[in-house]
């Protein structure tokens, strides 16, 4: 029962989205690291994205019974009842935000809120079943975690902290449209209207294209702007090109299934990498930019 209790929490996500927490809140920190802060917010993040998750469990039952991939959670199962997931949640979600509230500052919770409201109420609870621009409004929330991390240390919503949103909302677009395209079946009979189901394959692919060029741009303002050196510069710059190069062979591809797996498992590789470089390769100063250097 433990297991299907942390399972219910999506632990996958859970960690994806703290590599970005990490990668932000280190981005911030420049090299002064406050460890205590570090923890505080790594587990507020965790226990605000896991009540997010057994929320959108709870809310997802009808659906979730009907795709092949989540027909034997327990939520749908009945191994564990509706009312106890809902107190879960709650408890997951109450813990999460009261420790962010001590631990970090307003700006941060302000940001796990949001992020928390938009995932559970705008998309969980409308946007998924009824609109095909649910994945966007949705990216929002998968974006808010490594803005968090930035802003609990930085206590300011500022530049870094924007390049940071748009860079991670515009990488949940792709990363979601391959995922719905290598499970396009389960999605068509769960009747959720993502934009691979409802417009067709061919209209995600020129999608993924658009959203990989602005991610592409959004990745390098970080070193334009200033926030990061050159080394983070080269390793954005060719990644992103080798992703995009990817998604433009989406087009010749003979199984569009095999095409989404790779064009996924290469956007997990690509935003971890990233947190990583913008962990080890910050700037002291925002004011050293490209930019600067050319004017």
């Amino acid at each position: 029962m433990l297991k299907k209790y942390i399972l219910l929490t999506k632990p996958g996500i859970i960690f994806g989205n703290l590599v970005s927490t990490i990668g932000g809140f280190l981005l911030a920190s420049k090299g002064s690291i406050d460890l205590a802060l570090l923890l505080a917010t790594i587990v507020g993040v965790s226990l605000v994205i896991a009540s997010g998750c057994v929320f959108n469990n709870y809310i997802d039952r009808d659906i979730d019974k009907k795709m092949e991939r989540t027909k034997n959670r327990a939520s749908v199962t009945g191994l564990i009842s509706p009312r106890v997931t809902i107190i879960y949640a709650c408890l997951l979600g109450l813990l999460g935000f009261l420790l962010l509230y001590v631990a970090t500052n307003m700006v941060a919770l302000s940001f796990a809120f949001i992020g928390f409201i938009i995932y559970v109420v705008l998309y969980s609870l409308y946007l998924k079943r009824h609109s095909v621009y649910g994945t966007l409004v949705g990216s929002l929330s998968g974006a808010s975690p490594p803005v968090i991390g930035y802003c609990a240390v930085s206590n300011q919503f500022d530049m870094g902290a924007l390049i940071l949103l748009l860079i991670f909302s515009l990488w949940q677009m792709p990363h979601s449209y391959a995922i719905a395209i290598f499970r396009w079946n389960d999605y068509s009979a769960a009747s959720i209207p993502v934009l691979p189901v409802k417009r067709g394959i061919l209209v995600a692919k020129n999608h993924i294209i658009i959203y990989i060029v602005a991610f592409t741009i959004a990745t390098l303002m970080l070193t334009v702007v200033g926030y990061t050196g050159y080394s983070y510069l080269v390793v954005a710059a060719v990644m992103s090109i080798y992703w995009l190069r990817m998604a433009l062979l989406g087009y010749k591809a003979v199984d569009d299934r095999i095409w989404a797996r790779k064009l996924f498992a290469f956007s997990i590789l690509i935003v971890t990498t990233l947190s990583i470089m913008m962990s080890l390769d910050f700037k002291a100063s925002a004011s050293e930019s490209l930019l600067t250097y050319i004017y």
